[in-house]
């Protein structure tokens, strides 16, 4: 809505726009948008333009506009182990009969090594190291461990060790569980050894890793540790590359500019942790590179109950998509 109403604000007082605009709204993201690539497959030739501006992500702070240089790219899997074919009493098949809900938290818990690295096969390839000049300018964000996971309520990194917060969130890859259930889980209790656990796990990438090639290192491992009297099964949920534009890329500076001129402090380029798969969309099936500028708050609590959006970053992400369109144009 800041890009709609830049451009009807835009209109009102100039009478056009500085230059064409198509406005696509893409509401299916949350689950896998499984319309999108069909409708960018029949409509490519009018939706191809220049650029792509996208205003999905956030601002460093309150007074610091923000320009992301990085995505990071999806993979989503769900895994069901079966052991035996139906639930069993604990008291008459306990230490015999094997146990999926244990045999699905090893496999899990073996997924990172003590220096928590991904311990899955080929993972890294394609991960290059962040250029130096470009940690030594989020050194100057001083953002620490502390500051970040102390919103949260947290204050210790978990991730690879020997590496900066932002690093972590920016510019490394990921595999977290975010589900897992099995066996009973009402109230009260219940010695049962189920026939079934199950969870959902996640992997976040970057750099040039391949989303097919990280599901299949991952379904290899699954298979390799799963005992003799148990089956695995797999449901994908999506998989997208990373999106990595160049640091030095005349979009960013010109963009950079035009932010700077709207808010208290210059505009800074960061990277974003989470994945926008549209973005790859563009950049692979329309050849467009794609400008990330959004106006969300770190405690916008996104995702979350009781989320919310600033009237000022709407008032001010208005005025700085005017900003950007008449750089863009000129």
């Amino acid at each position: 809505m800041t890009f709609v109403e830049a451009c009807r604000a835009y209109k009102e007082t100039h009478g056009s726009l500085p230059c064409e605009v198509t406005i696509l709204f893409e509401g299916e993201e949350e689950s896998g948008s499984p319309s999108l690539k069909p409708f960018l497959e029949a409509n490519a030739a009018e939706l191809k333009a220049d650029y792509a501006l996208v205003c999905d992500t956030g601002m460093w702070d309150r007074e610091t506009p923000a320009i992301s240089a990085g995505l990071r790219g999806l993979v989503g899997e769900e895994i069901v182990v079966t052991a035996a074919d139906r639930d069993l009493h604990s008291g008459m098949f306990g230490g015999a009969a094997a146990n999926p809900i244990h045999s699905l938290s090893a496999i899990l818990a073996g997924l990172h090594d003590a220096e928590g690295r991904v311990t899955l096969d080929g993972f890294y390839d394609g991960v290059e190291e962040t250029p130096s000049q470009i940690k030594a300018q989020w050194e100057t964000l001083g953002q620490t461990a502390e500051k970040f996971l102390g919103e949260v309520g947290l204050s210790v990194p978990s991730g690879e060790k020997g590496r900066s917060v932002l690093e972590l969130i920016w510019a490394r890859p990921t595999a977290e569980v975010n589900g897992i259930w099995g066996g009973y889980t009402g109230e009260g209790f219940k010695t049962v050894i189920a026939a079934q656990a199950s969870a959902k796990v996640s992997f976040r990438l970057v750099g040039k890793q391949d989303p097919a090639k990280v599901r299949v290192a991952f379904r290899t491992y699954v298979k390799s540790k799963i005992p003799s009297d148990c089956s695995v099964e797999f449901h994908a949920h999506g998989g997208s590359p990373a999106i990595q534009l160049p640091y030095d890329s005349a979009l960013l500076n010109t963009a950079k500019m035009a932010l700077s001129d709207e808010w208290p402090k210059p505009a800074v380029v960061i990277g974003m942790g989470g994945s926008i798969p549209i973005v790859g969309d563009f950049q692979k099936m329309l050849g467009m590179e794609s400008l990330l500028v959004g106006f969300a708050l770190s405690d916008d609590r996104i995702h979350s109950p009781n989320e919310k959006y600033d009237l000022q970053s709407f008032h001010k992400g208005i005025r700085s998509w005017i900003r950007i369109l008449d750089a863009l144009a000129a």
